[in-house]
């Protein structure tokens, strides 16, 4: 890899995990978030799905953190910071969009936010429609 474009971890706190690890806390965030879309439908802001999840899944005894600071550093120095919408358990990412429709810069959001981190995975997760649509971004 070259070390001139290297992106490093500066988040305190993501960690990676076995994936035997990380699937109950996704099975876990995706119940909730149809469990929301049920309850509140489509047309909020992002905000408040985003307070709702998060609720949903301190009820459920999962550790979350909102706004998240994910720091890229590049030859050591911070060029940016990424605010993920929440991080559970310190394993996975939530990225959270109430749009009509998503499209590949979200998906590469995520994988900005799984490259700056060790985190393996990364829900996008769109309340802008009817039924809510979730997309698992993954880095082995």
């Amino acid at each position: 890899m070259d070390t001139d474009r290297t992106i490093e971890c500066g988040c305190g706190g993501l960690r990676s995990a076995s994936f035997a690890e990380i699937n109950p806390i996704t099975e876990a965030i995706i119940g909730c978030a149809y469990t929301i879309s049920n309850k509140l439908g489509c047309g909020f802001l992002e905000k408040v799905y985003e307070n709702a999840l998060a609720y949903e899944l301190r009820k459920a005894g999962l550790d979350v953190i909102q706004q998240h600071g994910i720091s890229v550093l590049y030859d050591g120095v911070t060029v940016g910071i990424y605010e993920a919408d929440l991080v559970v358990n310190g394993l996975v990412v939530v990225e959270l969009k109430a749009l009509k429709a998503l499209n590949d810069i979200h998906l590469a959001q995520c994988m900005n936010y799984l490259r700056a981190t060790s985190a393996r995975v990364c829900l996008l997760i769109n309340f802008g429609n009817p039924k809510v649509e979730v997309r698992r971004v993954v880095v082995d």
